[in-house]
C-alpha cells in the first residue's frame, strides 16, 4: 500500500512538472529545444502561401543533376513514405511536387526573425542557437513571469513562430538540456500538440527500452555498434551494465554515456554559454562541378590553398603542417592524398601554397579525372606562435601580411568577390563561383 501510494506520489508530481497541472516546482530547471518541422521547405511553402502539411515540396537543386540531394522535403512528402535527404530521382514518378532552388540567404533570414520573435519573450543568454532551425532556452524564469506551465510555454511559442513567421515548430521540453532534446527527437513526434516532456523518471517508464540507441542524441551508429558486442541494445541495458565495463571500451567518454542512460546532464545553459572550442585545424573541401583533369583540378587546390591561407590571417592563426585530399571520378581510382610539414609556421600564402602544391603534384595520379578535393592546415596556433628561420626576408613578410590585411578588409566590406585573382578567372577555376553559396549551396534571394 506505502509503495502504491509512493507511485502515485511520484506520478503526480511528474503531472505537476508535466504542465497538466496549475502551478510550477521551482527546485527543477525547465529547459526546450524548439525545432522547426522541414525548415527550409517550409520557408519555401511560406513563400507561396502554401501549406506544408498539404504540398508536396522538394528544396532542390535539379540543375546539378537527378542524383542531387534533397535538402528538405515537406511533412506531406513524407507521410507519402519519401525518405528525408533523399535524392531526386529516388522520388517516387507517381508523386507530382514542387521543386524549389536553395535559396540560402532567405533561410538566414527567416532564422533571424524566429531569433527576433524569442528575444520578445526572454532574454539572449537564456537562449542558444543549435542550428539554423533548432535552438535551446532556459525557460525557467519566464514561466512565473508568464503565469504559464512548461507545456503552456512551448505551445505559446511555437504558435506565435507559426502565426508571425508562418512556420510549423515542434518543441522537447525537460528538467535538463539532454531530456529536452531527447524529447524533441523521440516524443514530441507523437504528440499532438507538438510539445514532448521528459524529467528523469518519464524519460526511464518510457524510453528505456527504446531500439534503436542511435535514436538518442549522443549516440552515433558507431557507439551504438559497440555497446551492441556486448549485448547492450537500450538504455536501460547501459543503466545496468557494471560501469567498469564500460569505462574500459568507452574510456572518459563512459561517464557522458552512463549520465544519459539515466537521463541526467550536468551542463547548463551557462556552461554552453561560456564554451570556447579551441580549433587545432582548418579544413577546405569541395565536390567538383563535374569530372576534371589534372591541371584543372590543380588550379582549384591553388585557390583553396590562397583563400585559406586567408581564412588563417582572419582567424589570426598560423600552421607548420599541410594535408591534401584527392577523390577520383567514381569508381576510377582509390582516394590519394598526404601531409607534410613545414619548416617555418606561418599564415602567408608565399610559403604555404608552395607547399600544398608541392604535396598535391607528389600524391595525385595525373591520368584519372578527379572529382573531390580536400586541404587541411594542421597544428593551428595563435599569431603569436608565428617562426621563421635565418633566411626569412622579414621585410616581405611584414609587406605580404600587410596586403593579406588590406585584401581581408575590402573583402569584409565588399564581399569575397571584390577581390580575386587573374587566375580565378581562368577555365575550371572555381572560387568565384563558390563565394556566391552559402553552405555550399545557392545563396538565393
Amino acid at each position: 500500500m506505502a509503495k502504491t501510494a509512493a507511485e502515485n506520489g511520484r506520478k503526480a508530481l511528474r503531472n505537476i512538472i508535466a504542465g497538466e497541472a496549475g502551478f510550477y516546482m521551482e527546485k527543477n530547471r525547465i529547459y526546450m529545444c524548439i525545432d522547426m518541422k522541414s525548415f527550409f521547405a517550409s520557408v519555401e511553402c511560406a513563400e507561396r502561401g502554401l501549406n506544408p502539411f498539404t504540398t508536396n515540396l522538394v528544396v532542390a537543386d535539379e540543375s546539378r543533376g537527378s542524383g542531387t540531394i534533397c535538402l528538405a522535403i515537406t511533412p506531406r512528402m513524407k507521410a507519402s513514405g519519401v525518405k528525408n535527404r533523399c535524392r531526386v530521382f529516388e522520388i517516387p514518378k507517381s508523386i507530382k511536387y514542387i521543386t524549389a532552388k536553395p535559396r540560402m540567404r532567405k533561410y538566414i533570414d527567416y532564422a533571424a526573425e524566429i531569433y527576433g520573435l524569442y528575444l520578445d519573450y526572454m532574454d539572449k543568454s537564456d537562449i542558444y542557437v543549435y542550428s539554423i532551425d533548432e535552438s535551446f532556452i532556459d525557460a525557467t524564469d519566464y514561466l512565473k513571469i508568464y503565469g504559464k506551465t512548461p507545456r503552456e510555454y512551448a505551445k505559446f511559442l511555437i504558435g506565435e513562430i507559426a502565426r508571425r513567421v508562418g512556420i510549423p515548430a515542434t518543441a522537447g521540453v525537460g528538467t535538463n538540456l539532454y531530456l529536452a532534446k531527447v524529447a524533441l527527437d523521440l516524443t514530441a513526434k507523437h504528440s499532438k500538440d507538438g510539445v514532448g516532456y521528459l524529467d528523469e523518471q518519464i524519460f526511464k517508464d518510457t524510453l528505456w527500452d527504446h531500439r534503436p540507441l542511435s535514436d538518442f542524441w549522443g549516440i552515433a551508429n558507431g557507439i551504438s555498434a559497440r555497446l551492441a558486442r556486448k549485448g547492450i541494445y537500450t538504455m536501460r541495458g547501459i543503466a545496468n551494465c557494471p560501469e567498469e565495463i564500460l569505462y574500459k571500451e568507452f574510456g572518459i567518454n563512459a561517464e557522458l554515456i552512463i549520465d544519459h542512460a539515466f537521463g541526467r546532464e550536468s551542463c547548463t545553459m551557462p556552461d554552453i554559454k561560456k564554451y570556447r572550442a579551441r580549433t587545432r585545424s582548418l579544413s577546405n573541401s569541395q565536390v567538383l562541378f563535374s569530372d576534371y583533369e589534372y591541371k584543372k583540378a590543380r588550379l582549384v587546390m591553388e585557390e583553396m590553398a590562397r583563400s585559406s591561407c586567408l581564412e588563417l590571417m582572419r582567424r589570426k592563426s598560423v600552421t607548420n603542417r599541410v594535408g591534401v585530399y584527392v577523390g577520383y571520378s567514381k569508381g576510377a581510382h582509390a582516394s590519394t592524398g598526404g601531409s607534410s610539414s613545414l619548416k617555418i609556421t606561418t599564415n602567408l600564402s608565399r610559403y604555404i601554397i608552395p607547399a600544398v602544391m608541392a604535396l598535391f603534384d607528389r600524391t595525385t595520379v595525373k591520368n584519372v579525372p578527379i572529382r573531390r578535393l580536400g586541404l587541411t592546415f594542421d597544428n593551428l596556433c595563435d599569431e603569436g606562435c608565428e617562426g621563421y628561420d635565418l633566411f626569412t626576408d622579414m621585410a616581405e613578410v611584414e609587406r605580404e601580411r600587410n596586403i593579406s590585411r588590406a585584401v581581408l578588409e575590402i573583402q569584409n566590406k565588399f564581399g569575397k568577390n571584390a577581390i580575386v585573382m587573374a587566375a580565378d578567372l581562368e577555365d575550371g577555376a572555381t572560387l568565384i563561383e563558390r563565394n556566391k553559396l552559402i553552405g555550399g549551396h545557392n545563396a538565393g534571394f
